[in-house]
């Protein structure tokens, strides 16, 4: 099976058809159930809008005042009470006695609503799953395929860069899940709908998402994190490994993570489905991989004997600045691309796609994103990394000594000893910010107890980065880099990484118009 064809003719026409099937039954049975949506963010209001009309009572609550604003659903005023606590939500929500849940990523596999939810046998699902439920066909027949992307980090690079592959080709693509448009707006909307839809899920959505069949899935990697939500990492991993159920087309995992190998042989996919590898040396069958600086693939039907080339690291090399060259690419960088080509070739581009949606990709904000350099001194912004794995990639790229690090914010019951021990050479200075502050002491004080710490002990949340960066900035050598890296989410001090990260970017500049004056 060559990426984008069916293991068997006519195989894709009859899983559409019994798809429709199932989807037609699934409506006859959704147009007499009671569901509520809980959690009315983004996603939450998505859903709502969806489901209007296609449901015998639509209930909602976000345990706000302000959480219906115009949306006509019935729901009572208990629901409507101001801050419930964990408990009293479960009480109120389960007492209307709804068939089915539609939850936010928020809610926590742990709570008290979820785990009530199970014992009283109610369905739960994901806005992703209400997705694939409520999928319109295509005007042509058929359905648009999903393109499945997961793992610990690297997700909404590896999405996008699919995302970018895909337009090259001519498709309409939306990078949609985690990023973008919630999913369920797009396929209930007016019109033809996308071709594909490269799909970022985290291990929250996964957690409600039981149907969904992608053409190709992917999880990138694996290490410890969000466990104060999931509750263990058994249960993390439990939820990333279904983003391989169902798949029709390919399982895609990296070579260098065993654990995500064990997902694939572990997978209960369709008949024909294949395993892919990633690895960063030569591929040999049914991988893809790099030669000489060229990435290429044995996946089609010369797999056997040759190998066929998709691109070169090379075009990867404009993301990290006007001066890099291949040579400066990270290998983590190389692996999102090769996941994002296999995922992309599996919805039937050609090679040439792949080198122009890779040349013509931009990376998103917030990760490894250059500020600026003052006095000598590089600015580097990747409030993206949430957690140590992601950090570890972030220092990776740095030489002995070089980095003041901005670290610290919400832990989500993570250790940071194997990060630090790893990169205690490369520290110049820490400054520790962010709330939750006891594994980073305890890891530095550990690993690192050389490196010098200053602690941004501010109580105004708002001015914490600007005072992080005033004193990473008095402490920072010409030839260094002053690093926000902080292996732990924003939400104790910010409202996300975005504003994190913005708000690093607007410190760096504040100081550059102050060298200016």
């Amino acid at each position: 099976m060559t990426p984008g064809e069916d293991a068997q003719p006519g195989h894709g026409a009859a899983r559409d058809a019994a798809r429709a099937r199932w989807a037609e039954r699934e409506a006859r049975d959704l147009a007499g159930a009671r569901v509520a949506v809980v959690g009315l963010g983004t996603s939450g209001r998505a859903a709502l809008r969806a489901l209007q009309g296609r449901v015998g009572a639509l209930l909602a609550t976000d345990g706000r005042d302000e959480a219906l604003q115009g949306a006509s659903v019935e729901v009572p005023d208990a629901v409507l009470a101001s801050g419930p606590t964990p408990r009293e939500l479960a009480e109120v929500t389960l007492g209307l006695d709804p068939d089915v849940l539609v939850v936010s990523p928020g809610i926590p596999a742990t709570s008290d609503l979820l785990v009530r939810a199970q014992q009283l046998s109610i369905p739960v699902w994901s806005e992703i799953e209400l997705a694939w439920r409520l999928q319109r066909p295509r005007p042509g027949g058929g359905y648009a395929p999903w393109l499945a992307v997961t793992g610990t980090n690297g997700k909404t690079t590896t999405v996008t860069m699919t995302a970018a592959i895909l337009a090259a080709a001519g498709l309409d693509a939306p990078a949609v899940g985690n990023v973008g448009t919630p999913p369920v707006q797009i396929v209930t909307a007016d019109g033809p709908g996308p071709d594909v839809l490269p799909a970022e899920l985290s291990s929250f959505q996964l957690h409600a998402t039981h149907s969904l069949a992608p053409l190709a899935a992917v999880c990138l990697n694996l290490a410890p994190d969000h466990l104060d939500w999931h509750g263990s990492y058994a249960a993390y991993r439990a939820d990333k490994a279904r983003v391989y159920r169902g798949v029709t087309g390919l399982c895609v995992y990296s070579e260098a993570d065993p654990d995500t190998r064990a997902m694939v042989e572990e997978a209960d996919v369709a008949e024909g489905a294949r395993a892919v590898g990633l690895t960063l040396g030569p591929p040999a069958v049914s991988q893809v991989g790099v030669v000489d600086g060229v990435l290429a693939e044995r996946v089609g039907p010369g797999r056997w004997t040759t190998a066929t080339e998709i691109g070169e690291v090379a075009d990867l090399a404009h993301l990290l600045g006007d001066a890099a060259g291949p040579g400066d690419v990270p290998d983590h960088l190389v692996l999102d691309a090769l996941a994002a080509a296999t995922l992309a070739r599996a919805a039937g581009v050609e090679p040439h796609h792949v080198r122009d949606g890779l040349r013509a990709y931009r990376a998103e904000d917030h990760r490894a994103t250059h500020v600026a350099t003052l006095g000598g001194v590089t600015y580097v912004d990747d409030s993206k990394a949430t957690n140590a794995h992601a950090a570890d990639a972030a220092l990776s790229a740095h030489a002995e000594r070089s980095v003041v690090w901005i670290a610290g914010g919400l832990a989500k019951g993570a250790r940071f000893d194997d990060l630090v021990a790893a990169h205690a050479h490369r520290l110049a200075h820490v400054v520790l910010i962010g709330k939750d502050r006891e594994p980073m002491l305890d890891a530095l004080a550990r690993h690192a107890p050389e490196v010098p710490l200053v602690e941004v002990t501010r109580d105004d949340d708002e001015a914490v980065m600007e005072r992080a960066v005033g004193l990473a900035a008095a402490r920072a050598l010409p030839g260094q880099t002053v690093l926000l890296a902080p292996a732990s989410a924003s939400m104790d001090q910010f409202r996300s990484y975005d504003q994190r990260g913005r708000a690093f970017a607007d410190a760096v500049r504040a100081l550059a118009t102050q060298e200016e004056r």
